[in-house]
């Protein structure tokens, strides 16, 4: 009996060891992955968040948490975020911070797909109309349109093509809304008539899911939340979790930059000059070298953008005709139409009905590159004038200018050219005084013949 008392007290050691332990750190603490959005929605914050969502996923992060701050964006980056979150195995909250901040245009429908929407108090959403379709807001069509029917006059209404747009995009939004159980009436609402929310309006409109002064925060009323993910019903244990922040790197900050209409375009046009100089006056290097990276960079992110290539078309045709205005006389009408050319081609470079208002250039961008080409072009010209101009300098000057013999003795002797003496020397034999032409320059003595009286 002792024994069998004994035996049983150090069986239950390792139990009751395991059971008084304390637990280990981190062991069981989840890790949320934190990844900020400020700015408009582009193909660098595409690529930035799928990979972001890829590296949460292989590090099993149980939350991934998207800070949003944008105005709106490229409509195919859009739709790549949210099929990027759709598909996401680990749960995402899109939250709209800090205090300030928006969820604009393509960020309403990023909020919508969130398996978590959440705002900062002094935060606003919605407006999320493709407004580059009807024009810009408060223009003298809508202003009388308004007037005429207040009840109608709801913007991107007016076209087939409008119509088609903001029906598509109305699809979209409302398919979201039912997935994630959330207002679709209102979500409607957001993309007919551009109606926006407060944070706290949002919340009591089931637009979203909770309002949070801070991270922290958030992720304390996220604990013991149950939400579907990649298939499967998961359980947040937020609270005490480990925060790791996703920052991006070069290549992405590259692509942002590259990728804003407006660099894109200055880049091609910087391209286009450097290579132009380049032949022009070749052995520079320097504009050669600059434009054919810029060259090669503005196709890189032309090849990502809503490219109208009738644009790109008459971007180069307006080059064109302003370089031929400056080698052809006449009166103006290739330089006049190449400069309307140009203009017309740099509206149309991008589609804005494909990719929403950010796709588009800015006027000041455009009449400063109008302006630059009409530069190059008046540059051009000048040297262009400069070089059929006659030499006025130099040995090339000289030659069949006159001069007057001095003295001479043999074929040689000394010669008065413009003003100065000169050694000369000849084939045949010169008196004083006789009328002669340079023939050709040796050194400091001028080659001469005596002018006939038939020359």
């Amino acid at each position: 009996m002792v024994w069998r008392a004994v035996f049983r007290s150090i069986a239950a050691l390792p139990l009751a060891a395991l059971l008084a332990a304390p637990p280990v750190s981190g062991a069981s603490a989840a890790v949320v992955h934190s990844l900020e959005v400020r700015g408009a929605i582009g193909v660098a914050v595409a690529e930035f968040i799928e990979s972001s969502f890829k590296q949460a996923e292989i590090e099993g992060a149980s939350l991934i948490v998207l800070s949003l701050d944008t105005p709106g964006g490229l409509v195919t980056s859009t739709r790549a975020i949210v099929k990027t979150i759709l598909a996401s195995p680990v749960p995402v909250a899109v939250y709209v911070a800090p205090g300030g901040a928006q969820a604009a245009s393509a960020g309403t429908y990023i909020l919508y797909a969130a398996h978590i929407a959440a705002m900062a108090p002094g935060t606003n959403m919605g407006a999320a109309t493709p407004v580059s379709l009807g024009g810009p807001p408060g223009s003298p069509g809508d202003a009388e349109d308004k007037k005429k029917a207040p009840e109608k006059a709801t913007p991107a209404q007016d076209t087939a093509m409008e119509r088609k747009v903001v029906n598509d995009a109305v699809a979209w939004i409302r398919s979201l809304a039912q997935l994630r159980g959330r207002n679709a009436e209102w979500a409607e609402k957001a993309v007919r008539e551009a109606a926006t929310l407060t944070a706290d309006d949002a919340a009591r409109e089931n637009v979203i899911d909770l309002v949070a002064r801070n991270l922290p925060e958030l992720l304390a009323k996220l604990d013991g939340r149950d939400i579907v993910a990649g298939g499967r019903k998961q359980v947040l244990t937020t609270k005490d979790a480990i925060v790791v922040d996703i920052v991006p790197d070069w290549r992405s900050r590259l692509i942002a930059v590259i990728t804003d209409p407006n660099v894109a375009y200055i880049l091609m046009l910087v391209g286009i000059y450097g290579i132009i100089f380049e032949f022009w006056n070749p052995g520079l290097v320097l504009p050669g070298v600059a434009g054919g990276i810029s060259l090669l960079l503005a196709l890189a992110a032309l090849s990502v953008l809503p490219v109208d290539y009738a644009g790109i078309g008459l971007i180069l045709l307006g080059l064109a005709l302003m370089l031929g205005e400056a080698f052809t006389p006449g009166i103006g009408v290739l330089g006049i139409g190449g400069l309307l050319a140009f203009v017309v081609g740099s509206v149309f470079l991008y589609d804005p009905s494909i990719e929403g208002p950010d796709a588009r250039l800015a006027w000041p961008v455009i009449a400063a590159a109008a302006s630059s080409a009409g530069v190059l072009a008046v540059v051009v010209g000048m040297a262009g004038q400069a070089r059929r101009r006659p030499v006025v300098s130099g040995q090339e000057d000289m030659i069949g200018a006159s001069a007057k013999v001095i003295d001479w003795k043999g074929q040689s002797g000394r010669v008065r050219f413009r003003g100065e003496t000169w050694n000369a020397q000849a084939a045949t034999i010169l008196r004083p005084d006789d009328a002669v032409r340079v023939v050709g320059v040796k050194g400091l003595k001028l080659i001469v013949e005596a002018v006939t009286s038939g020359g």
